[in-house]
């Protein structure tokens, strides 16, 4: 192979999806693909080129631009330009009407291209590249999000715990006569998501719900033939002296959810993934504990400083960004708690009833290793003038108490120690209607602070009437969520790529992406103000959408893409941090592209190109 070829060569191997191709295929696409070079400001295809082809951006950049004028995407080295071959497939389609999209050269540009009918048939060898190409930004990441756990380093922990702790038993078997949809409707109604299955009580195979999608729905089986026809025969097992770490790395090696656990021979029992993440919440309950029983703020200092070694340690285990978030969360409210309870040992029982409220990411389960407070009081309406020295006394105990084990003041004064966050009942509820009453930009603000409380200790009735009475208003006040969705579209996702990303220009953190400002928060705005127009209460982001889901805010496809996009760029972030912190660093949300691979930039392209449909269609609405 001369030096040229070789060169094309190691370059589009380097390419998702062709990175997945046998040598063989791949020889053949190169020998098949077309070099063309292209002035500053010409169109796609190139002269002379009649057919549709798929591009491949080799130096240079390409813009494509829609009917309307907008930028869809800015392609750079590397990056496929499928709008020809997309196009191709929907004029064969006459239900489907044919969308033209320009494809312009923002600088002289070298491409290799590839006849589409090449690409069609290499596709209908290799699956995994025509469901590249078939597939959108949202059904990819999907596809991305449903492969996400296991392999990653596993704690210690699993390495010295027996198989024996984790799984679930009795087994639920079918027998093997039984039908697809018997055993569908047997999982929904037992709430498994697998089934042994069963001949004359002798396990031959096991079906789990990705069987049921993959090898029935998928094929156009038909739901009445036989459950043999679907399960997997060579049921892989442990036995039930093995560890949990032997269990796991066993599920990863073969890329399956669930594992029957045997005794001398017999299924006693199934352990699952999910099992073993869900472990390590247990050493949020441990950590909780400890705090508990602290004697002193030395104590809880000591024990702080374990924090971020959790984090570090469930970004390992490849845990879900909100079962960490979750975690981290339950242990800040375990300082919070601990802290109360020792300034109510020093200055005496509240004078009234009241709530410490957790505002922002505390609030809503999704708080990182040592993050800024953000909290408030909420106070009985009976409380007197005087009765406030106590509140301040309380507040700034546990304010500055947080800031010793780590969790810094809020940039932003948003604590207790402020009075205007120190306020009777009624006080609250007047500041909730005059922020919806007259939303002006100062009001939007503590909007979307405040809108996202939590009770961590005392009267959760206070709370919950100021909630009530909150929802009351907003559920159905279109102008108000208009003016809250107009705020909140001001943070947008960083789609106007030029050959990869919109950069940080300057600074500290050049060259890299906000995750938390451009990608996190756009979908948490968006929740809040499906939330807040349904009247839902819930404060978690992940759960607001997912009550949302078919509601007029929003459908239940598109919920369950923007929580595919709310994960994938949550886990990126855990990651990211734990990295840091490995290194001795401080945890921050800027993400330099080049700690990605190139198939995780273009998940993360397709995250950012979920949140923006949604906060389009958002705009849509006002």
């Amino acid at each position: 192979m001369d030096t040229e070829l070789s060169e094309i060569s190691s370059f589009i191997q380097s390419i998702p999806p062709f990175d997945s191709l046998p040598k063989p295929t791949l020889a053949r696409l190169i020998s098949e693909l077309s070099i063309n070079y292209i002035r500053k400001g010409e169109t796609l295809p190139p002269k002379g080129i009649n057919e549709p082809r798929l591009y491949i951006v080799r130096k240079g950049a390409l813009s494509c631009i829609a009917n309307d004028g907008e930028l869809v995407s800015r392609l750079g080295e590397g990056d496929l330009c499928t709008e020809f071959c997309k196009q191709s497939l929907q004029a064969s389609n006459s239900d489907k009407p044919k969308i033209k999209r320009q494809v312009s050269t923002d600088e002289d540009t070298l491409i290799y291209s590839l006849d589409c009918e090449i690409l069609r048939d290499i596709g209908d060898k290799y699956p995994s590249i025509s469901d590249y190409f078939s597939n959108n930004s949202a059904e990819r990441l999907k596809q991305k999000m449903s492969k996400v756990n296991e392999d990653a380093i596993i704690s210690s922990t699993l390495m010295n715990t027996s198989v024996s702790n984790f799984y679930h038993s009795p087994v639920a078997g079918i027998d093997a006569s039984q039908s697809i949809q018997q055993a569908a409707k047997q999982m929904t109604e037992q709430g498994f998501s697998c089934l042994v299955v069963l001949d004359n009580k002798t396990s031959v195979g096991i079906v789990t719900d990705k069987d049921i999608r993959r090898r029935c729905v998928a094929e156009g089986l038909p739901i009445s033939a036989s459950i043999c026809e679907i399960m997997t025969r060579d049921m892989s097992t442990i036995d039930i002296k093995s560890n949990a770490y032997d269990a796991l790395m066993a599920m990863t090696a073969k890329h399956i959810h669930h594992l029957p656990v045997t005794k001398q021979g017999e299924v006693v029992g199934m352990v699952t993934v999910t099992d073993l993440i869900n472990n390590e919440g247990h050493n949020a309950v441990n950590f909780s504990s400890i705090i508990h029983k602290a004697k002193s703020l030395i104590e809880l200092k000591e024990i702080s400083k374990l924090l971020p070694k959790l984090q570090i340690r469930l970004a390992k285990l490849g845990a879900s960004a909100d079962h960490v978030g979750k975690s981290i969360s339950a242990i800040t409210m375990a300082f919070t708690k601990r802290l109360i309870e020792m300034a109510e040992e020093r200055y005496g029982q509240a004078p009234v009833p009241y709530a410490w409220l957790a505002a922002g990411s505390q609030a809503r389960q999704e708080q990182l290793a040592h993050s800024d407070q953000d909290n408030a009081i909420i106070i009985c309406d009976s409380m007197k003038p005087y009765d406030d020295a106590w509140f301040e006394s309380l507040a700034t105990f546990v304010c500055d108490g947080l800031a010793d084990c780590g969790f810094i003041y809020c940039p932003g004064d948003i604590m207790a120690t402020n009075p205007k966050w120190r306020q009777p009942m009624r006080n609250w509820q007047q500041y909730f209607d005059d922020w919806v009453d007259t939303p002006s930009p100062k009001a939007l603000l503590n909007s979307s602070v405040f809108f996202d409380l939590e009770t961590i200790y005392g009267d959760v009735s206070l709370l919950n009437t100021v909630r009530k009475q909150l929802l009351k208003k907003t559920s159905g006040n279109s102008l108000f969520i208009a003016h809250l969705s107009k705020n909140a579209l001001g943070l947008r996702p960083p789609l106007g790529f030029f050959r990869d990303f919109v950069l940080k220009q300057n600074g500290k953190h050049k060259a890299t992406l906000d995750l938390k400002h451009n990608g996190i928060a756009p979908i948490v705005d968006l929740a809040r103000i499906y939330a807040l127009s349904q009247g839902i209460s819930a404060v978690n982001t992940i759960e607001r959408i997912q009550q949302a889901a078919g509601t007029a805010a929003i459908t239940k496809s598109s919920a369950e893409n923007l929580i595919d996009a709310y994960e994938f760029l949550g886990i990126l972030r855990v990651k990211h941090q734990a990295k840091k912190l490995v290194q001795g660093l401080e945890a921050d949300n800027y993400l330099s592209p080049k700690e990605l691979s190139k198939l995780e930039r273009e998940h993360l392209k397709d995250a950012f190109k979920v949140i923006k449909t949604l906060q389009d269609s958002r705009q849509a609405n006002f």
